[in-house]
């Protein structure tokens, strides 16, 4: 009998689960596949501490997660998503998942997704990005470290194109390795190009945006030409890019408090709201279970058009994740 009972429990929860994800909002993407607007970023993400962090929050509703070769625990986040599937938390059609290129592996397209897809535990992605929209010496598939060039600078291979890039890219569609392919970090003379070049599409261009980081054009220009928007950095790096970039804060902002006290929300629950709002996907990350469901619990207001204007005046065209720290070159020169 209590066999019974504990069977019956865990079936009810995962209905709950699987109820409370089908009222989340999706953007469809130009391939016609929906993504989820809210997904758990995991970069950061301390690989022992992640796959609980995964485990919590697909329990919590999380049905999209954003990963990278870069971000080194790709593995970690595969073991997590194996055993949330063998619980029966979630089935792999339920899960939007997204992974990058590296730049090293601009040469290498095919075995750089294919490593990726191993280490995930996945047969698809539903999302590969180009990460950035720069090739470097390679340095073997696998690895990430940023390559250096005896002076210190990012060593940029000037053979390799973003158009051979994306027809690569293309092909994975083809071979059914991917769902959807997109861009990250692009700009809009970059994106412009892809346009011309591709046979497919983008289907998304990551980038940070935030209410101090807004991007308008840009925006603008993807929507325009049906690229959808993801914001990596929705919350503005918080303190991790205050330490390691030397950024502000957006989730200090008098205004976005002021405004969370309005809805009984914190300053970081307005920021999501407003980036999906703009009809953007946010991609919040963090390691503790209480932030997770402060993150994901953004669907139950809607900010006012006066308080979304009113954030729109907060930007300072200040971006906060500056890779050149690392590189030693500023590629958004």
């Amino acid at each position: 009998m209590l066999r019974v009972l504990v069977v019956v429990s865990v079936v009810v929860v995962v209905d709950e689960l699987r109820k409370k994800n089908m009222e989340q909002k999706t953007v469809t993407l130009n391939s016609g596949h929906k993504m989820p607007m809210v997904g758990l970023g995991v970069w950061r993400a301390d690989p022992g501490v992640i796959h609980n962090v995964i485990l919590e929050a697909i329990k919590i509703g999380y049905r999209h997660l954003d990963c990278a070769a870069d971000y080194g625990n790709e593995k970690e986040v595969g073991a997590a998503l194996a055993d949330a599937f063998k619980q029966g938390l979630v089935k792999r059609e339920e899960m939007f998942i997204t992974t990058k290129l590296w730049n090293s592996d601009h040469g290498h397209v095919r075995e750089a997704c294919e490593d990726s897809l191993k280490n995930l535990q996945l047969d698809y992605l539903d999302l590969y990005l180009v990460h950035f929209p720069v090739a470097t010496r390679h340095t073997g598939v696998g690895t990430t470290s940023s390559a250096l060039g005896d002076d210190g600078v990012l060593d940029i291979d000037v053979t390799i194109s973003n158009e051979t890039t994306w027809h690569a890219m293309e092909d994975l569609v083809s071979a059914g390795l991917v769902k959807s392919i997109g861009i990250s970090n692009f700009d809009i003379f970059l994106t412009r190009d892809c346009l011309a070049y591709s046979k497919i599409k983008p289907a998304v261009n990551q980038i940070e945006t935030h209410p101090y980081f807004q991007r308008d054009s840009l925006v603008k220009f993807c929507f325009k030409h049906g690229i959808s928007i993801t914001a990596h950095t929705p919350l503005g790096g918080g303190a991790s890019n205050v330490e390691w970039f030397g950024s502000t804060s957006a989730l200090e902002d008098p205004v976005l408090k002021d405004i969370g006290k309005k809805y009984n929300k914190t300053a970081a629950q307005i920021a999501l709201r407003w980036g999906i709002q703009r009809n953007t996907v946010v991609i919040p990350k963090s390691n503790k279970v209480e932030r997770l469901k402060e993150n994901f619990d953004v669907y139950d207001f809607q900010l006012s058009e006066d308080d979304m204007k009113t954030i729109s005046s907060l930007d300072k065209k200040m971006r906060t994740n500056q890779p050149a720290c690392f590189w030693k070159i500023d590629l958004f020169a």
